[in-house]
């Protein structure tokens, strides 16, 4: 009998069909390549092309805007769970348990067809930046700062995160770094989500998996560890040293490398310039400095380049985001990759069951429990 191919990781191996987005040649969302989408388009728009397949004209998204700005609130039971969850709860953990619970309030949620997904998407997309902004002003033991309906998603998110509204260049910054996260293809979170819905599950359930499979550090959470390592480092007068030896004790510097990228991640380069200004603006240029230092050693010495989260982390501290809300931002942004692809895969569904490949005790017979020895 022939041994079925084998690849670790699912690397290289061809899961599905998606009109979504390609990585191939860089990365495109419906056509559109991702640095003529930051230059020319809010994420708002992006958001519209992933979820409703062509970008918006003016009157679309006016309507969209008013459909996402009137779902920014959310079920006054889960202000009640907020206050009651352990202290120390991660806010993507306190995030995970909003988008379920926001399952049980949402009028559509066991409708699957393809326009009841889009509605209860609009709302998740509306909904995940209020929960994210009031868990932390909850927990900081701030008033929570209700939604404004005449701003766009990255301004709205910061004057709800800090109660006043942010310079027009951190909108920007956080809005280009939002359309930069929406979507990568069968990512592992992605693909989490499509396995959950394929055994016709609903939407809430494949985007609280997708969050859990966000969490680990291999993927979303790569992006709190940039500014751990850059720390670690103490600037650019040790950058070199420090990443020299963290690589002789075969340390994993977080941020670098990809799976499918091998010359670099094309995102990566789009946001650099975005932290750059951002640290010019807070006067954190050192960290930008040592950024530079360490990307050096790591293509000379390992041939391996940024990643988005290289770019991201560093921006996000220069805003003065606090490390635990850079996952769930990238979640913020992501809820429409996930919802695209969760659509796409009810469309046109079949129970993903991919088979495993046998490594343990060849066939053998039962013996008796009185004659084990």
């Amino acid at each position: 009998m022939t041994t079925p191919a084998y690849s670790p990781g699912l690397e290289g191996v061809i899961a599905g069909e998606t009109a979504v987005s390609t990585v191939e040649s860089g990365l495109s969302y419906r056509g559109y390549g991702v640095g003529d989408l930051t230059e020319h388009c809010s994420f708002d728009e992006v958001a519209y092309l992933l979820l409703h397949g062509e970008l918006p004209t003016a009157t679309q998204l006016q309507q969209f805007h008013a459909r996402v700005a009137a779902a920014r609130q959310l079920p006054a039971p889960l202000m009640g769970l907020f206050a009651s969850l352990p202290q120390g709860t991660l806010p993507l953990d306190a995030l995970r348990t909003a988008v379920s619970v926001m399952g049980h309030f949402d009028p559509e949620a066991a409708d699957s067809s393809h326009n009841a997904n889009l509605r209860k998407a609009e709302r998740l997309l509306a909904q995940i930046p209020v929960a994210i902004a009031s868990h932390y002003r909850l927990v900081k033991g701030l008033p929570v700062v209700p939604a404004r309906q005449d701003l766009g998603h990255a301004a709205n998110f910061l004057y709800m995160l800090r109660g006043s509204e942010a310079t027009p260049a951190d909108v920007k910054a956080l809005d280009v770094s939002l359309t930069l996260y929406a979507e990568h293809e069968y990512n592992a979170s992605t693909f989490a989500a499509r396995v959950i819905v394929s055994t016709l599950s609903d939407l809430h359930s494949g985007v609280t998996g997708a969050i859990g499979a966000l969490k680990g550090p291999l993927h979303g959470g790569a992006n709190e560890k940039v500014m751990d390592i850059l720390l670690a480092a103490g600037g650019p007068e040790n950058a070199e040293a420090w990443v020299r030896a963290a690589l002789a004790r075969k340390e994993r510097i977080m941020g670098f490398g990809h799976r499918v990228y091998k010359a670099g991640d094309v995102r990566a380069g789009i946001l650099k310039k975005y932290a750059r200004a951002a640290a010019d603006a807070a006067g954190t240029q050192k960290w930008e400095e040592a950024a530079d230092i360490i990307e050096r050693v790591m293509a000379a010495e390992k041939n391996m380049y940024p990643n988005l989260d290289w770019p991201a982390g560093r921006l996000y501290h220069a805003m003065r985001l606090e490390i635990p809300l850079y996952t769930p931002i990238f979640a913020m942004a992501r809820i429409t990759g996930w919802a695209a692809h969760v659509v796409e895969q009810l469309d046109n569904n079949r129970l993903i069951r991919p088979r495993g490949l046998y490594t343990g005790a060849a066939a053998r017979n039962v013996v008796p429990l009185a004659r084990r020895s």
